[in-house]
């Protein structure tokens, strides 16, 4: 048995990127990372859309870390999804970062004798600073178009006008 510190985290990791790798690295000096991970129905709850990655697959990039012990989808929902779970696991360390700082959160964990951290958002090396609401910002949707006069007619032409990906029907 480890007896290094449970250190809590939760999240919903949706475009895992460098930003999130930091922090999760950062928490992982404190002891090791137990991450309560947004469920899709939660994520779309809270946030009025859908994910881009599933929850499967969310949780499958996170245990593929070297910095995460463990990673188990939230049961609950709204925006103390984790409670339940968090009081399961019993941590001595709940770490957040400035966004999901909230008062509500340091009162649960100071009623329920968890150490609160708040850390701040710092990123790698030269890395520019990442957040999952800036990268959804700058990604476009990929265009599609639907060919139905077969793509070698229209192609060069409607590509002038409108380049991106083509869909060909049977």
């Amino acid at each position: 048995m480890s007896d290094r510190k449970k250190v809590f985290v939760s999240g919903c990791f949706d475009l895992l990127h460098s930003g999130h790798v930091a922090f999760l690295k950062e928490a992982c000096q404190l002891g090791d990372v137990y991450v309560g991970l947004g469920s899709d129905a939660t994520i779309n709850e809270l946030k009025g859309r859908k994910t881009i990655n599933s929850e499967e697959e969310r949780k499958y990039m996170l245990e593929a870390l070297s910095c995460v012990h463990s990673v188990k989808i939230n049961s609950g929902d709204g925006i103390l999804d984790f409670l339940d779970d968090m009081k399961k696991l019993g941590p001595d360390v709940f770490v957040v970062n400035e966004d999901g700082n909230t008062p509500e959160k340091e009162k649960i964990c100071k009623e329920l004798r968890i150490e609160y951290k708040v850390l701040k958002r710092i990123p790698y090396a030269n890395l520019p600073t990442r957040s999952t609401t800036s990268l959804r910002k700058e990604i476009t949707p990929i265009p599609y178009r639907i060919d139905l006069a077969g793509t070698w007619i229209d192609q060069p032409y409607v590509s002038k006008f409108h380049p991106g990906g083509l869909l060909q029907l049977p």
